[in-house]
């Protein structure tokens, strides 16, 4: 095997590993989004657990943030909560930061 075969190899690896890493970060992030949103719904128990994986596989709908967005937007909107949008790409930021410290 060439040096250049050996190079691609290891740019697919460094990009499938890149991948799942950031994957995993987004997973945890949303984990702690859908707690604070459960918190704020105040949701206990089986509730709270079933919630936080549907704000994990919101994310599953299309890429980017925005599917994650409108789901808690729209739950929290409909648990009384308005003018909330600031607040929720705020949380979003900030859990995507802890989670990335979490990550390393």
């Amino acid at each position: 095997m060439s040096s250049f075969d050996d190079r691609k190899k290891g740019f697919e690896s460094k990009f499938a590993h890149d991948e799942e890493t950031l994957f995993k970060i987004n997973a945890k992030r949303n984990k702690f989004l859908g707690e604070w949103v459960a918190d704020k719904l105040k949701k206990t128990d089986k509730d709270k657990e079933d919630y936080i994986l549907e704000v994990i596989k919101s994310d599953m709908l299309e890429p980017g943030d925005e599917d994650v967005f409108r789901k808690v937007k729209n739950d929290l909107s409909q648990g009384g909560f308005d003018n909330i949008d600031e607040e929720i790409r705020n949380k979003m930021n900030e859990f995507m930061e802890t989670a990335k410290k979490a990550a390393l």
